[in-house]
């Protein structure tokens, strides 16, 4: 019987070799089949104008090229969470777990704490809590403004018998009517504290009553939510190549998140897999792609390939894989393409280092050969190196390296305080129209998906970056960078952002475009030396070629 999630290719294939491995889903370049199969869905895509609106909002779509039992080769295709409110469309795979039902758990209970959600409304709405919140805020402004004038009214008194016993004599008796007075109106201070207090007492128990019920019914819906979430991960039990199969709940339970994120198994690279394997198709190879506007916070372009997303896809997709012959990690061994370091400049506090594209700066998880370590192994007698700032691994330039721990907190204090003047030069994708400028978005760890940085104008740190367009060329532009703070990606983010610069750095697997490196260069850099005082600059012309 015809399988109709099963595609296959529209134009001959025999000429293009079949992949010896399946494809590091986080970090790799799309296989040609993947290529072609990405083409087909995309005119697939293109033809349906019923979503059209939905699709221009943006959405991740992945295909899975797989081998039948028969040895025919075709492909599978899936989207990222729903599609038209639905997660059943012909063309694409079905969902792990269909938690859109109409008859599935998942609604009736999503149902109930739906309306926990409105009876919370209408109690926040409602005209007597609103008109309980408005009694008791009068209340404490007539109770603190009645007792302030009581309080002043009492002191005034104090002060003219104060001043009645230091300008007379005065009798026994006169002593004692004072003191009786003192007594008097201290103990209508108190009455009227007290009746204050009562008053804003019934006042509060009124709010109370209301604020009690509305933080019962959240309590109550945080505590229903909880437990739904857990019930629906564990129907997503998921499967490998072995024949495993291991629900979210046991596949994150090792992790540092220990309790799966919204929307775990339901990224399209899971939901390709589970088929296959559920069907007997041996899986060959695997590319995910955006199709629509990029979102607000986050840079995705329209037809770009992206890779599996690390903190809901890693865990799942680490036990999917097994089984599978899969290619290797390339970050794990990407020093050996690197480069040598070049020494710059040196002297007894610091280093001055031209750092290869490709190499690290410090130790890494997956790649351990660094900057840093190359430096320790050259000079085995220094005792102290420290890494002052750093580039990203694909970023080549110049990089400042103290001898001494009081180099360093000098050198440090400079970055902080700004002092340190850097420009760097990169070839960005498109063309820039204006010819300088400065761009000036906050941004924040995309925590879902490390090492990506977004756009976060709420949480996002200040960032800030000036610009002057080099020259131009039909398709790209040469620009240098003169970054004022020292944000994570933030060159790349702030060239790539449609809110930026629009124009990803060539070669930006992250951003970007993958090409041969990242084009992106610290060409100088000038910071004041720690012990002479003495302003310094340096500068490595980057080896580019034209575009």
């Amino acid at each position: 019987m015809k399988d109709e999630k099963l595609h296959f290719f529209r134009e001959p294939i025999t000429t293009i070799p079949l992949p010896d491995k399946f494809t590091y889903p986080f970090h790799y370049i799309p296989h040609p089949l993947c290529i072609l199969a990405t083409r087909e869905v995309q005119t697939y895509l293109a033809g349906q104008k019923i979503w059209h609106e939905e699709l221009q909002k943006g959405k991740m779509f992945g295909v899975l090229v797989v081998r039948s039992s028969a040895g025919d080769i075709g492909y599978l295709a899936a989207f990222s969470g729903n599609l038209a409110h639905s997660n059943e469309h012909a063309f694409f795979v079905p969902p792990v777990y269909d938690l859109l039902r109409p008859d599935g758990f998942f609604k009736a209970e999503e149902e109930q704490i739906s309306l926990l959600n409105h009876r919370i409304e209408a109690l926040l709405c409602a005209e007597d809590y609103r008109l309980a919140l408005t009694k008791y805020a009068q209340c404490r402004e007539q109770a603190d403004e009645a007792l302030r004038t009581a309080k002043a009214n009492l002191q005034a008194e104090k002060a003219k018998r104060d001043k009645l016993r230091g300008e007379s004599l005065l009798s026994e008796e006169q002593q004692a009517a004072l003191i009786r007075e003192s007594q008097f109106q201290k103990a209508e201070y108190k009455r009227l504290n007290l009746k204050w207090k009562d008053e804003l007492a019934q006042c509060e128990a009124a709010v109370k009553g209301y604020e009690a019920e509305i933080l019962r019914l959240k309590q109550e819906r945080k505590s229903r939510s909880a437990a739904l979430q857990l019930k629906l991960f564990k129907q997503f039990r998921m499967r490998n190549a072995l024949g495993e199969v291991k629900d979210l709940c046991e596949l994150f339970a090792p992790t540092s998140q220990r309790i799966p994120p919204a929307g775990a198994g339901e990224c399209a690279a899971p939901k390709l897999l589970q088929y296959a394997y559920r069907k007997g198709l041996e899986p060959l190879a695997m590319a995910e792609f955006w199709w629509g506007d990029s979102p607000v916070a986050e840079i995705r372009r329209h037809g770009h390939f992206y890779p599996a997303c690390q903190g809901k896809c890693a865990p799942i997709l680490a036990f999917m894989l097994q089984g599978l012959k899969v290619e290797a990690n390339p970050l794990a061994d990407n020093h050996s393409s690197a480069a040598c370091p070049e020494i710059v400049y040196e002297d007894a506090d610091l280093l001055v280092v031209n750092k290869p594209a490709g190499l690290l700066s410090v130790p890494g998880k997956e790649a351990p050969r660094s900057l840093l370590e190359y430096l320790r192994e050259m000079r085995p007698d220094e005792k102290e190196l420290y890494m002052v700032h750093r580039l990203d691994m694909a970023t080549s330039g110049l990089l400042l390296v103290a001898k001494t721990k009081e180099a360093y907190c000098h050198l440090q204090a400079q970055f902080k305080h700004r002092t340190v003047k850097k420009r760097y030069v990169a070839w960005l994708e498109g063309t820039v129209a204006s010819d300088s400028g400065a761009i000036t978005l906050p941004l924040a760890p995309d925590w879902l998906d490390r090492p990506r940085q977004k756009v976060d104008y709420a949480e996002g740190k200040p960032a800030y970056t000036d610009y002057q367009v080099i020259r131009r060329t039909e398709h790209c532009t040469l620009i240098a960078f003169y970054p004022k703070t020292g944000r994570t990606h933030q060159l790349r983010v702030h060239a790539a952002h449609p809110d930026g610069l629009n124009a990803p750095i060539v070669g930006d697997r992250l951003y970007g475009t993958p090409s041969d490196r990242l084009y992106l260069h610290a060409e100088s850099i000038e910071f004041t030396h720690p012990r002479t005082g003495e302003r310094l600059n340096f500068e490595r012309q980057n080896d580019f070629p034209s575009f």
